[in-house]
């Protein structure tokens, strides 16, 4: 850069600093009169007291004044607070630094040390990547769980919803995918969880050898609605950041019904009218721009995995229904598996990976066809099998799968501290029959 382009880019710089003011305080929302932002602007509240200023962001305007909602609850904001506009949209420092650590949507790290150096600011919310720079999947991933590396095979930058009521074995399957996948670098987001999983998941299901190269996301749900979403935003823009650099991440996302739900919240307070079992058209607006961010991209890959807390075991109900829609396939956790003591309990006929076929070879694939064939057999004829009703030798097939479905339950069963690597599970599929 030369003297002029410096000289100019000086002449062009505003050296005024413009500041609104607080008008009222309702529910959720805070309105101010001024400064000129835009919406996804970062704020600061100056409050009445000496404490440190308040980041809000711009969600919407009502006549000539702005709405800011604020990342933090806030009770020193009293009218007259003067707003302070920073002209950018929230930045998060990222790097390798941030690898093995915890941290909060903001980006601060949650045991309350300092940041590493040699980190680089970048945007939480950016657009996915050009459909026409999307490589195809066409290789397998590692994710160490014989079950789904066998009969649900998952490829890199393939996109998964993990479907499960509560209590079913969510987080412990994402752990198990944390320790045991092949990718560069995992990046878990726990939007909306209790504060006692988050340490509890890092410690019994993430374990100390996954965490070296987890970064970890946490926004809990005594939080914000504002923050529980950004949790989800902060975590995707992370594993954008690694995927631009070449690595293939992980991403693991627990769950996107609590994202989907904290932006109800702040569609209901802007507003909104709820439609569909009270969800705001915002919702189903948000999560295809969220969901389509990760996948494939000209230089590397994240493979995702969400996990969708579906309202009494309902595979139907509207945020489950959207989500499977945009993916590239979904497990189903069973309840009757989990309580029969199955885990990790995956339906594998309710489950589909919508691009194994795709790349996998051609023996993988005919055995695979073969179990589940095998299994629907049994399921169809379960009852009489179980009351004696069905007498052996009727039907050569239900024959076949009565004499088979132990060994099958027996290899879909995993410890959780159990690794696997692919090859060998696939080996153990091709000797199961």
């Amino acid at each position: 850069m030369n003297i002029d382009e410096i000289i100019k880019a000086v002449q062009g710089v505003d050296t005024l600093k413009r500041y609104g003011k607080v008008l009222r305080v309702i529910g959720l929302l805070i309105e101010s009169e001024g400064p000129a932002t835009h919406i996804g602007e970062v704020c600061y509240i100056h409050a009445t007291s000496n404490d440190p200023p308040i980041l809000a962001e711009v969600v919407g305007f009502s006549n000539e004044n702005i709405i800011l909602m604020p990342y933090a609850e806030v009770t020193e904001i009293g009218p007259g607070c003067l707003v302070e506009a920073t002209g950018q949209p929230l930045m998060v420092k990222m790097g390798k630094g941030l690898i093995g650590h915890v941290i909060d949507p903001l980006g601060h790290r949650l045991d309350g040390m300092a940041l590493p150096t040699g980190l680089t600011n970048f945007a939480t919310e950016r657009t996915p990547p050009n459909p026409m720079s999307r490589s195809p999947i066409d290789e397998p991933i590692q994710v160490g769980v014989k079950a789904i590396d066998a009969m649900l095979t998952v490829g890199k930058g393939q996109r998964i919803g993990i479907f499960a009521g509560s209590g079913v074995g969510k987080s412990t399957l994402l752990g198990m995918i944390a320790r045991n996948s092949n990718a560069d670098i995992n990046v878990i987001a726990l939007v909306g969880e209790r504060g006692r999983e988050v340490r509890e998941f890092i410690e019994h299901d993430l374990g100390e050898e996954g965490l070296q190269r987890t970064i970890v996301v946490a926004a809990t749900s005594d939080q914000p609605a504002l923050m529980r979403i950004k949790g989800a935003y902060t975590a995707t823009a992370i594993s954008e950041y690694f995927r631009d650099q070449g690595y293939n991440v992980n991403l693991m996302m627990d769950s996107v019904t609590r994202v989907a739900m904290a932006q109800r919240e702040i569609g209901l307070a802007t507003g909104e009218p709820p439609t569909t079992k009270g969800y705001t058209p915002s919702v189903f607006a948000t999560l295809p721009k969220l969901l389509e961010r990760t996948g494939t991209s000209s230089t590397g890959t994240i493979t995702a995995f969400y996990t969708v807390l579906v309202d009494g075991d309902d595979m139907n109900e509207p945020i489950a229904d959207t989500v499977r829609g945009i993916l590239d396939g979904h497990f189903v956790l069973s309840r009757t598996l989990a309580e029969r003591g199955q885990y990790p309990s995956i339906d594998i006929l309710q489950s589909v990976s919508r691009v194994m076929h795709n790349i996998i070879d051609e023996d993988h694939r005919k055995i695979a066809e073969k179990i589940r064939s095998l299994m629907a057999v049994y399921e169809e004829n379960k009852d009489l099998i179980q009351i004696g009703a069905y007498k052996q030798g009727s039907d050569k097939q239900i024959d076949t799968a009565i004499t088979y479905t132990p060994k099958i339950n027996q290899f879909l069963q995993q410890e959780m501290k159990e690794q696997c690597m692919f090859e060998d599970s696939v080996e153990m599929l091709k000797n199961l029959l």
